[in-house]
């Protein structure tokens, strides 16, 4: 038995003129990496229990997926153009991130008043994290406009990645005209859109964990001003698993909502638009996941 063993090690490894030991020989490395790659990527297939039963919402638009494999499981008016709001900030944090280090320090050149504010000076000098902070969590607009009118190229040229990088996320059906959201008609963004912009954020460690903050207090480099901030999303810490991301409101666009949703090891991403109340139909989407949605193990 010991002969036939090294025998056949040895046809293997040195295969002569033998079709089959060729190939076999010869492709081994072909064959281990196929084995990997189907190992790796054996996942459970989430379904629908029931596709007759939706949740009960109020929003003109929504999407729902499993944030693992992009499946959606739930979609009302998925494409439809919306006024994205403060949901816009998503991409403003991105192309931060694309542009700055966390650890510059940028200066506030013009204080803007309008809508939802951190409080920023005119003239103060603050770090980007912290930035990103009042960005995310407080959403503030004054913030939104310190970020892009510091960029190198100029204010314009930070709107212009902005859409460069909702491109690149293949957010087909949006378009950005200011860093912070507000209305504008030619500033719009879909369901499906805004579940891209999401999934890409939650792949950044540090804008996930900002996006997770309930309260925090900032401040500038020199700790003069300091500014507390308290996260819009009232669902984090009220509904277990929801991990934040993204509020939105004006008057035209509705209440919108980006949220982030665990459940046993299992990740969702919900995209609310234009709701009467984006809490409630959250909510409402999460019981409706947390009782219709399975998964099969393969």
């Amino acid at each position: 038995m010991l002969i036939l063993a090294l025998f056949s090690l040895l046809l293997l490894f040195y295969p002569g003129n033998n079709y089959y030991s060729n190939f076999f020989s010869y492709n081994r490395e072909l064959f281990a990496v196929q084995r990997k790659i189907s190992e790796k990527e054996i996942r459970p297939i989430v379904f629908v229990k029931n596709p007759l039963v939706v949740p009960n919402i109020s929003a003109q638009g929504a999407y729902v997926i499993d944030a693992n494999s992009a499946t959606p499981v739930f979609e009302k008016n998925k494409d439809t153009h919306f006024f994205p709001a403060s949901t816009a900030k998503v991409i403003t944090a991105l192309v931060a991130l694309d542009v700055y280090k966390p650890t510059d320090v940028l200066t506030v050149k013009r204080v803007i008043t309008e809508g939802q504010v951190v409080g920023l000076v005119q003239g103060e000098q603050i770090r980007v994290q912290e930035l990103l902070y009042g960005l995310l969590v407080h959403s503030g607009n004054d913030v939104a406009y310190v970020l892009a009118d510091n960029y190198g190229p100029g204010y314009d040229a930070f709107i212009s990645r902005m859409n460069e990088k909702a491109a690149s996320l293949s957010m087909n059906n949006s378009n950005f005209t200011n860093p912070a959201g507000l209305d504008d008609p030619r500033q719009y963004s879909s369901p499906f859109d805004l579940s891209l912009a999401g999934r890409k954020l939650l792949q950044n460690e540090l804008l996930s964990t900002i996006v997770s903050t309930p309260s925090i207090t900032i401040s500038d480099v020199n700790f003069e001003h300091f500014h507390a901030l308290s996260n819009v999303n009232k669902l984090l810490g009220k509904i277990p698993g929801i991990g934040g991301l993204k509020t939105g409101y004006t008057e035209s666009a509705g209440e919108n909502l980006i949220s982030f949703y665990k459940r046993n090891g299992h990740q969702f991403l919900i995209v609310i638009m234009k709701s009467e109340d984006r809490f409630f139909d959250t909510e409402s989407i999460v019981q409706w996941i947390d009782t219709n949605v399975g998964f099969i193990s393969i």
